[in-house]
């Protein structure tokens, strides 16, 4: 199955936890390389290796920016929490001052919860919030790819229009090229009767066949062909297409300039020309596929 992806993209999902809400919002552009920007919030730094692993698993190429927010659940930071630690030390402290000043009685228990550091707000398990921090990003990265994937099916479609357009370019052209050499002999054949001259036929014969070979564009036509073929099959197989279509890119833009510098008919010039602009097309989608 074709697995033709763009790289262009946006997912956000969130889950709803006990300590709070987490929210990954997930951006994807074009880009060279695979470049990862990730953005957590300082509580949850703990998360990021696993998190950048768990990007380059699922991308190959682009850039990435991730952003992580976490909502505190209502009220959870108005939590709090006793030190029994502290509150044991002040108790054995308190026990002391009583042995040594008679009739200082007990201490009256809100008064100890005054005490600084009796009293903590109570903290998130955030080692528990980074795995499930991780778990909702590869839900996320996994939405991510689903939209590049139905993103770069469109642009397969239209790559492929393009391409078919300048299939039939070329072949009007090869069909149009018989005509076109019996057109230039005869252009050719006029000129010399316009010079009058007497040339011997051999001479003739032998002019006429250069003048064909400098003009004769079967073989970049040929070569036009198997790498339009070439982007068919690219785009047919189960694997990131976009740098290849890119060097096809390139050698089809080379075979069109090559048709307009061999040109001596107009049909050759406006084949060259036409072919130009659907390759400039195709690269403008080319350069949105991983």
């Amino acid at each position: 199955m074709p697995m033709t992806a763009s790289m262009t993209a946006f997912s956000r999902l969130q889950r709803d936890l006990p300590a709070g809400r987490l929210v990954w919002e997930v951006r994807s552009v074009n880009h060279r390389y695979l470049d990862i920007h990730l953005k957590l919030p300082d509580t949850l730094r703990a998360a990021e290796p696993g998190c950048r692993d768990r990007i380059q698993a699922a991308l190959g190429r682009g850039r990435i920016d991730a952003i992580l927010g976490f909502e505190p659940a209502p009220g959870a930071d108005r939590e709090i929490r006793v030190n029994v630690p502290a509150t044991e030390a002040l108790s054995r402290a308190l026990e002391t001052v009583a042995g040594i000043v008679p009739g200082s009685g007990s201490p009256n228990p809100v008064e100890l919860l005054r005490w600084p550091g009796v009293l903590e707000p109570a903290e998130p398990d955030y080692g528990s919030l980074a795995e499930s921090a991780q778990e909702l990003l590869g839900e996320t990265l996994l939405d991510l790819r689903d939209a590049r994937l139905r993103e770069g099916a469109r642009l397969a479609a239209l790559i492929r229009e393009r391409a078919a357009g300048a299939g039939a370019i070329t072949a009007q052209l090869r069909a149009a090229l018989p005509e076109i050499e019996e057109s230039l002999k005869s252009r050719w054949g006029r000129r010399l009767k316009e010079l009058g001259e007497e040339v011997e036929p051999s001479r003739i014969a032998q002019e006429q066949a250069l003048l064909l070979t400098r003009a004769d564009v079967s073989e970049e036509l040929d070569r036009l062909d198997t790498h339009l073929a070439e982007i068919d099959r690219a785009l047919g197989r189960n694997e990131p297409a976009g740098r290849r279509l890119d060097f096809l890119m390139q050698e089809l833009n080379r075979e069109a300039n090559t048709l307009g510098s061999k040109s001596s008919d107009l049909r050759v010039t406006d084949a060259s020309v036409e072919l130009k602009v659907l390759i400039d097309q195709m690269r403008e989608q080319v350069q949105n596929l991983e």
